[in-house]
C-alpha cells in the first residue's frame, strides 16, 4: 500500500466514515500531500463509503483544498472590492513581474504559484495576501518582491 492509502486509511480510523468528517480528512491530506490527486480522493471516498462524485465535489468547491499541485509556496491575494480599491491590481502585476508566471500558474521551478481567494478576514488592512498561512497586510509592490525575495532565499538554502 502506497503512502498516501495509508494515510487516508490512518485519517479515517481517527476521524471516522461520517460525512461531517469528510472535511477534516480533506483538509489532512492537502496539509501533508499539498493536494488531493484524484487516487486519493478515490481512496478517501472508498474507505469513508461517500460516493467519490461528493468527495470530489466538496474537495473542488473549497479554494484552499486543491486539487491540482501547486508550488511549494501558495500565494493567494485578496479578491475582495476593499483589496480592490486599495492596490490589489498592482499586488498581482509584481507578483506576476517577479515570478514570471501568470495569475493561476506555477514557476516552472514549482516554487510558487499565484491564485485569488475570497476574502481574507483582513480588510481593515487591505490589500492582503496569504503566502501558505503566512498573512501579509497593507501591502506594496516594493513589499511583495521583498517577501517572495525572503522565500526564494529560503528554498535556495535547503
Amino acid at each position: 500500500m502506497n503512502d498516501q492509502a495509508e494515510l487516508v486509511k490512518d485519517l479515517v480510523t481517527e476521524y471516522g466514515i461520517k460525512r461531517e468528517k469528510l472535511l477534516p480528512i480533506l483538509q489532512t491530506v492537502v496539509e501533508k500531500d499539498r493536494f488531493l490527486s484524484a487516487s486519493a480522493i478515490l481512496k478517501i471516498a472508498e474507505e469513508t463509503k461517500i460516493p467519490a462524485a461528493d468527495v470530489y465535489g466538496t474537495a473542488s468547491f473549497y479554494s484552499f483544498l486543491d486539487i491540482v499541485p501547486r508550488g511549494k509556496y501558495v500565494i493567494r491575494v485578496c479578491k475582495t472590492i476593499t483589496c480592490a480599491m486599495k492596490g490589489k491590481n498592482q499586488i498581482l502585476l509584481a507578483l506576476e513581474d517577479f515570478l514570471k508566471v501568470k495569475l493561476g500558474e506555477t514557476t516552472p521551478d514549482k516554487l510558487f504559484t499565484i491564485l485569488e481567494t475570497n476574502c481574507l478576514g483582513w480588510c481593515h488592512k487591505a490589500p492582503a495576501m496569504l503566502v501558505n498561512d503566512d498573512v501579509y497586510t497593507e501591502l506594496t509592490p516594493n513589499m511583495v518582491v521583498d517577501i517572495l525575495s525572503s522565500y526564494k532565499a529560503e528554498a535556495d538554502k535547503k
